[in-house]
């Protein structure tokens, strides 16, 4: 989760680069927002300026200050064999990640480029997301972006990537990519995400058709709501049922879903379909009003979710209830369609729901990545550093604060189905999609199984953290070190 202004603290949260912000981090990724001022980090003292030591004292007195599992961190822990703050950081938390509570959700980031993006997509790239089997050492185009390259250059959902250089003459394809350094080598030579990076890139889309072209990286801002599919009312079966697909939690999103809602209300739409199959997370304070956008017929009593900081910290905790939204409708029945990449803020709003929805709900697809804590961010301004902490955990109104497993059992039901490329999102013959409108129209379904294999396990390594699985062939494509945007829109090139 990411983002949330609670009482006391500007919780500004990231998910996965692991779901990544998410998440995984930050994405990944991410919680909470209500309205109050940031923490004020340790001042740094001078003489340490942006020194490697100096920037890993401050993080060693800020995370020893805030992080949630304040009981897992060294006493002591010289920085002096550590190479770079994040190495650091990952030898101090590297007790609740051994147990699956802190999936690299604690990093160091830029503020500059996390501002740019959280406010309005603001990002360079191809504009695509990519996932990839490494059995079968293919790699698939999932989404691509508006005013983007990629889209631009007839890249788009479905697409195989076969093979990446930086001129015609020196081609790779992806399985020799695949047989060198597996998936780290394709996303290394996809080349840094800088404006102006250039690749040739040669592609199978969805019709079968293959193309070699040479794609520029560019600067652009991601629509969290495409304006192709991402907000649509479809026809099931005579019921006019809403369907929104939404790709990050950041500032840019609300108007957008606002807009959505809207249109839903003006149709007189109760039946949802809500598509969060890769959105690895990103402002808690938007995914506090995608809930509320669902709550026309919630009172102001009613609680959407509890955020709880480590005893110390007590005096943040906040309690966020619903609140009313001149947009938003009255659902009857929502299905939330997800993956192993859906996390954080994500399941913040579909935690909310249970309490008040219950059986007129349901997960479809597979189950969601398991990340009920947040990340505040802690600013050192003068070294563009950005840390983000896992500091708090959230709850909905039945209390219900332990879905590191995923959410799948949290909900009474949940429908197994495909992630299929071969569709756009949001067709309704596409597999989650039609299983969604399925359970929405009475259909019967076939459970998800429970919790995400080796989500809590202690063999997990960075790789592994940062790649959210969609399914048992296909996981996100990410870096080994992602940039905020990366973080926050898992499997983006």
């Amino acid at each position: 989760m990411t983002l949330r202004k609670s009482a006391s603290i500007l919780a500004l949260a990231a998910m996965l680069s692991s779901c990544g912000g998410g998440g995984g981090s930050s994405s990944p990724v991410s919680l909470p927002t209500g309205g109050g001022a940031a923490p004020t980090p340790t001042p740094t003292p001078v003489s340490t300026t942006c020194s490697l030591q100096g920037r890993q004292n401050w993080a060693f007195d800020q995370i020893n200050q805030w992080y949630l599992f304040a009981e897992t961190l060294p006493a002591s822990l010289s920085p002096a064999p550590y190479g770079s703050v994040q190495d650091y950081i990952d030898a101090l938390t590297a007790t609740a990640r051994s147990q699956g509570r802190d999936r690299y959700f604690t990093y160091i980031t830029s503020i500059a480029e996390e501002n740019a993006f959280l406010n309005s997509g603001a990002t360079a790239g191809f504009g695509i997301r990519l996932s990839y089997d490494s059995s079968a050492s293919r790699v698939f185009v999932l989404d691509a972006f508006e005013g983007a390259p990629a889209l631009a250059a007839g890249i788009d959902r479905g697409a195989e990537l076969l093979a990446i250089g930086t001129s015609s003459s020196n081609l790779q394809t992806v399985t020799s990519l695949f047989a060198q350094g597996g998936a780290s080598a394709v996303s290394s030579a996809l080349g840094p995400s800088i404006a102006g990076t250039s690749r040739v890139l040669r592609f199978r889309d969805a019709a079968g058709v293959e193309t070699t072209t040479t794609v520029s990286k560019a600067a652009y801002a991601l629509q969290p709501v495409s304006p192709r599919y991402g907000v649509q009312i479809i026809d099931n079966a005579g019921t006019r049922t809403g369907y929104v697909n939404l790709r990050s939690f950041i500032d840019s999103a609300e108007p957008q879903l606002r807009d959505a809602f809207l249109q839903f209300r003006n149709a007189g739409v109760t039946e949802l379909v809500i598509d969060l199959r890769y959105n690895g997370g990103g402002l808690v304070r938007t995914a506090e009003l995608f809930a509320d956008l669902l709550g026309r017929d919630r009172f102001a009593s009613d609680v959407q979710s509890v955020t709880r900081f480590r005893a110390s910290k007590s005096a943040n905790n906040d309690t966020r209830n619903f609140r009313f939204e001149e947009q938003a409708v009255a659902p009857t029945r929502i299905a939330f369609i997800t993956t192993g990449a859906s996390a954080s803020a994500s399941e913040l709003v579909i935690n909310a729901m249970i309490p008040y929805l219950d059986a007129n709900m349901a997960l479809v697809g597979s189950n969601t990545y398991g990340k009920p804590v947040g990340q505040i961010g802690l600013d050192l301004s003068a070294c563009d550093d950005r840390l983000r902490i896992v500091a708090f955990a959230t709850e909905n109104a039945d209390g219900n604060a332990d879905y590191f497993g995923g959410l799948a059992g949290s909900l009474a039901n949940s429908c197994q189905a495909a992630d299929d490329i071969s569709l756009p999102l949001g067709d309704p013959g596409e597999a989650s999609t039609a299983r969604a409108l399925g359970f929405l129209s009475g259909a019967a379904c076939t459970p998800i199984s429970g919790a995400l294999e080796g989500a809590t396990s202690s063999a997990t390594t960075r790789s592994s953290a940062q790649r959210a699985p969609l399914s048992q062939a296909r996981e996100l494509l990410m870096p080994d070190r992602p940039t905020p945007a990366q973080r926050e829109v898992p499997g983006s090139f």
